[in-house]
């Protein structure tokens, strides 16, 4: 029986780590070669695509697309870990805020913003991961960086007792953290705040509605039917440009020859990874147009 290969699309249940998750689809499935595509926190649910076989060379490629996500947002309470798994470090007796002042907040971090590290996230410093320090009671100081917040509305206000639930979506680039997010709403507001719910809704153009429970990969394995829920690997990175190859240079290409930009339609005029296919639709690999303007290969996937 051929390797399974492509991409399968995991809901992560909550009190699972990713690299959980990743285990339990290598027992399942009987294969070493998986893969995951960006981190989720334990507590959090959602979206967790991952990379079979041959498709484990596109992780990078999927790493980088947005992700969107569900937050809730307690204010009033701040705690060590920016969530409600951490020790309560600061709570007010009251709070007041209005439904404008929070919409106001929100929009406020639309665009591209600065962001510090939490000390419990897998950033390591000086070779060491910032949770470790963490747990060992250190904080260093952390370089901020930049990410973008595309786009943020909040969906709904809520009264937990005396603290308000802010859930709102949120499409963003790589490396944002909503933990962090949560509190810098908090602090735009004068209030502490701290993540009480995350759950990611959509990765790399994945959503949760296709997305397949442990249970049912184990299901789809034990009947043979699992190929066919995998995401093909050249569709999971449709928003790289396509472009068709001659014929009668498809030998080269597989090759890992480089070509004359003549021989690719249409015409590669930027530079910037593409994907490439033969006349007969079949994907090839991923290849890019190299500073001396031939085309060059960057990963070849079809088999001469």
């Amino acid at each position: 029986m051929s390797e399974l290969t492509g991409v399968l699309a995991v809901f992560k249940p909550a009190g699972f780590t990713s690299h959980d998750v990743v285990a339990k689809a290598r027992r399942i499935l009987g294969m070493k070669r998986i893969g995951h595509t960006g981190t989720l926190d334990p507590q959090v649910t959602g979206v967790l695509p991952l990379c079979l076989g041959r498709a484990t060379r596109v992780v990078e490629y999927i790493q980088e697309l947005p992700k969107e996500y569900v937050a809730t947002l307690r204010l009033g309470l701040s705690s060590d870990t920016e969530d409600m798994t951490g020790t309560i470090t600061e709570s007010v007796d009251e709070v007041r805020v209005t439904e404008a002042e929070v919409l106001a907040a929100l929009e406020s971090f639309r665009g591209v913003i600065s962001q510090v590290p939490p000390m419990y996230s897998a950033v390591k410093v000086d070779g060491k991961r910032l949770y470790e320090l963490a747990r060992e009671g250190k904080t260093v100081e952390r370089k901020s960086r930049e990410v973008e917040i595309y786009e943020i509305e909040m969906t709904e206000m809520v009264w937990n007792g005396k603290y308000p639930d802010i859930t709102f979506r949120v499409l963003c680039s790589k490396g944002t953290y909503i933990r962090t997010l949560c509190v810098d709403i908090g602090r735009a507001l004068g209030i502490p705040g701290v993540m009480a719910q995350l759950s990611r809704t959509m990765s790399a153009g994945i959503s949760a509605s296709h997305c397949l429970t442990l249970e049912q990969i184990a299901e789809y394995k034990e009947a043979g039917t699992l190929q066919q829920h995998l995401i093909a690997a050249d569709e999971a990175i449709s928003h790289l440009p396509r472009h068709t190859v001659a014929d009668e240079k498809k030998m080269a290409a597989l090759q890992g020859q480089r070509l004359s930009i003549r021989f690719v339609t249409p015409e590669v005029k930027e530079s910037g990874d593409f994907r490439l296919y033969d006349g007969a639709g079949e994907f090839l690999g991923i290849y890019k147009l190299d500073e001396a303007g031939a085309i060059a290969p960057v990963k070849v996937f079809a088999q001469r």
